[in-house]
C-alpha cells in the first residue's frame, strides 16, 4: 500500500469524524466549522486521488474547490452577523443638502 493510499483513508476518517461534528455540533458555528473541515479535507482528497490515478492535474480542480469553500463559509458567517448577505448601495449614501 502506497503512501498516497494510506493518505487518502487517513483522510476519508478524518472527513467522517467531521461529519460527526458537523451533525452534532452544538452551535452553528461548530456545525460551520465541521462543513469547513469536510471541505478542505474533500479538497486534500481530490488532490491525493488525482496523484493516485496518474492525473495530476485534478490539482487545480482541488485549489477550486477549496477557494469557493473559503468564500462560502464568509459568505454564510455574513449572513449570520447581518441577517444578510448584502443590502443596496443607497441605504448608507451621504443624503444632499435639500434633503
Amino acid at each position: 500500500m502506497s503512501v498516497l493510499a494510506v493518505a487518502a483513508i487517513a483522510l476519508l476518517v478524518t472527513i467522517s469524524l467531521a461529519l460527526a461534528r458537523a451533525a452534532l455540533g452544538p452551535t452553528v458555528f461548530d456545525r460551520l466549522q465541521g462543513a469547513n473541515t469536510i471541505g478542505t479535507c474533500a479538497m486534500l482528497l481530490l488532490a491525493v486521488l488525482g496523484f493516485l490515478g496518474g492525473r495530476p492535474e485534478f490539482l487545480d480542480l482541488a485549489l477550486v474547490y477549496g477557494l469557493l469553500n473559503v468564500i462560502g463559509v464568509i459568505a454564510v458567517l455574513k449572513f449570520f452577523r447581518n441577517g444578510d448577505l448584502g443590502e443596496s448601495g443607497d441605504q448608507h449614501a451621504p443624503k444632499k443638502a435639500g434633503q
